[in-house]
This record gives C-alpha cells, sequence and structure tokens, in this order.
C-alpha cells in the first residue's frame, strides 16, 4: 500500500469514496422506486396511477447515480473494472434490459390507450422486476469473490437477487406509506409486513457468508478488539428490524382513525438497514474491489488521470446533490395522479 501522503495513496482511497457514495445513493434512491414497480401487480389501475406519480420526479435523477457509480469505476478503476463487468456481463446486460424496458414503460403507460396500458404496465413491472434480480445476483456473485465454486455459487446469487428484490419492495412499500393516503396506503403497509422477513433473510445470509469466505475478513469482525468495536453494527441493525416491524404492525390502527403519526418510520428504518449493510460490505472489502485478488491501488489509474478526474467530479456531484435536494422539496407532500393534458 502507498503512502497515503502521495497521490498514489490518497487519490484512490478518494474514488473509493465517490464510487462508493454513488453506489449507496442508488441502491436507496432508486430502490423505492423499482420496489414501487415490482409492486403494480397488487394494485388497481387508479392506485397504479397513484403510485406512478409518487415516483414520477424523482424516478430518472436517482439512476444518475448508478451512472456516477459505474463511470467512476470505469475511469478510476479500469482494471477492477475489466475483472467486475467481464464476470457479471450477462446480469449487467439483463439489468440494462430491464432499466430500458421500466423508462419505455414509465413514458407510454400515460399516454397509451386503455387497452395498451395494461402491456405497458405489465412491462414497467417486468423492468423492475428484471432490474432488481439482476442487481441482487451481481451481488450475490461480488460477496463470492467471482470465485466458481459451482452450483454453491449460482444459488447464493440467486438467494441474494430475490432478497434484495425483497428488500426493495419493503423500501417502496414505505415510501407509498409516506406518499399515499386511504386504502392503497393501508395495503402498502401489508405489502412492506410481507417483505419483511425475505429482506432479513438476504441481510443474515450476507452477514453469515463473508466471513466465512476468507480469514482474513474473519479476523477483521471477530478478533479483539474488533470484535467488540463493531458489536453496534449487527445490534443495531437487529434493533432497527424490530422498529420497523413495531411500525408496521401498529400503523393500520392508527391510520384507520386518520393519524398518520409515525408514518416515515417505516422508510427510515428501512433505509438504516441498507446503510448498515452497505457499511458492513464495504468494511469486509476494504481494500480490495476484487475480494483477496485486485485491492483499489492495484486497480487503479495514473495519479496525473485521477487528478484531472477528481476536479470534474468535484464540481458534478454538488449538482447531483443539490438537484436531488431540490426535487425532493419541491414535490414533497402527497402524491395525486399524474396526467398529460
Amino acid at each position: 500500500m502507498p503512502e497515503l501522503t502521495t497521490p498514489e495513496g490518497w487519490l484512490p482511497l478518494a474514488f473509493l469514496a465517490i464510487m462508493g457514495l454513488s453506489m449507496l445513493a442508488y441502491v436507496v434512491l432508486d430502490g423505492f422506486d423499482l420496489g414501487v414497480g415490482m409492486l403494480f401487480p397488487l394494485a388497481g389501475d387508479a392506485d397504479k396511477d397513484i403510485m406512478v406519480a409518487s415516483i414520477g420526479p424523482f424516478w430518472d435523477a436517482n439512476e444518475t447515480w448508478l451512472v456516477m457509480g459505474v463511470g467512476i469505476l470505469l475511469v478510476a478503476f479500469p482494471l477492477a473494472h475489466g475483472v467486475i463487468l467481464g464476470a457479471l456481463y450477462l446480469p449487467v446486460a439483463l439489468m440494462l434490459v430491464g432499466l430500458i424496458l421500466r423508462g419505455v414503460a414509465f413514458e407510454f403507460r400515460v399516454k397509451a390507450k386503455a387497452h395498451h396500458r395494461v402491456l405497458w404496465n405489465r412491462a414497467f413491472f417486468g423492468g423492475s422486476l428484471l432490474t432488481s434480480l439482476a442487481q441482487g445476483y451481481m451481488l450475490g456473485l461480488l460477496v463470492m469473490g467471482f470465485v466458481d465454486t459451482g452450483i454453491g455459487e449460482h444459488l447464493f446469487a440467486l438467494l441474494i437477487a430475490g432478497c434484495l428484490a425483497a428488500g426493495y419492495v419493503l423500501m417502496g412499500a414505505a415510501w407509498l406509506i409516506i406518499k399515499t393516503q386511504g386504502d392503497l396506503q393501508l395495503r402498502a403497509v401489508g405489502w412492506a409486513r410481507r417483505a419483511l422477513w425475505i429482506t432479513a433473510l438476504g441481510v443474515a445470509a450476507i452477514s453469515l457468508a463473508t466471513p466465512l469466505l476468507s480469514e482474513r475478513i474473519f479476523d477483521k469482525w471477530f478478533s479483539l478488539p474488533y470484535i467488540v468495536l463493531l458489536a453496534p453494527v449487527p445490534l443495531t441493525t437487529l434493533a432497527l428490524f424490530v422498529i420497523l416491524e413495531r411500525s408496521l404492525r401498529r400503523l393500520p390502527v392508527r391510520l384507520a382513525t386518520g393519524n398518520e403519526y409515525g408514518i416515515r418510520v417505516p422508510f427510515v428504518t428501512t433505509i438504516g438497514i441498507f446503510l448498515l449493510a452497505f457499511y458492513g460490505l464495504a468494511y469486509s472489502q476494504f481494500p480490495y474491489l476484487v475480494v483477496e485478488r485486485i485491492t483499489i491501488w492495484d486497480a487503479a489509474a495514473a495519479p496525473e488521470s485521477l487528478m484531472i478526474i477528481l476536479v470534474g467530479a468535484v464540481f458534478v456531484l454538488p449538482v447531483i446533490i443539490g438537484y436531488s435536494v431540490f426535487a425532493y422539496r419541491v414535490f414533497g407532500g402527497k402524491a395525486s395522479t399524474l396526467s398529460y393534458n
């Protein structure tokens, strides 16, 4: 590892932080609108319009973070980009198909005639589901370090694919609890409760599998003094699941009486769970971009190139953050039917 006081040492760390921020922002922000898309088959036609309206002002800007994260991986860590994207070629292609299908369906379903809208609704659901499953499958392979262990590797990746999709559904349902009202809001509580435990299974699976794959990772979590210092991470995650379950159990009673106290608790706690899961995975992986194979310093581009890219990132990041904050403030409140006149 180079000296951290030199450009060769600190620039890769800076770009790792930017890439990590971008990927985390994408998972949190695009996660809830992917979840809303996967809930489409459970809603009526009128509710579908409200659901689309609840994510309409945000969904395309949310995907900017994915472009940012993958772009940083390409230009700042070209060696790792080649290995990771090479190993994930098929799921990446499927994810892109899902994103395109979802984007086209989002725009066309509102403008289509009634007999065509059913098709676009299915396309929106299918695109959201395909994107979520592809991302979960990629996450499972990343945790495994792209080591071909036979059928077990792919079964684990499929498990994580389903659990991540459930996590997005949980987040999407929690978002609808905030943005809707009436019967749809009550149904969203039920959807969130059903997705909760599948999400918990995914968090538990990654938490157990990661340290077992590497003696280095195991020691980072379970040797002294780290086992004591890091104990708040799993304990806080467990506490958030308990708070989330308790909130979802109590909300129907409150909402039935018109009391919306606590409607933001499910969304906030779900984000907290994702943040802690992301932290745990990042801590386990560091300093490797590909487990036990490629470190951030091995994969980094030349310091001269990184310095030029950093100047651009310093200007671009505040713009993206500022626009996102502005959009969420302007379009706050309850969603109403989206229409084109």
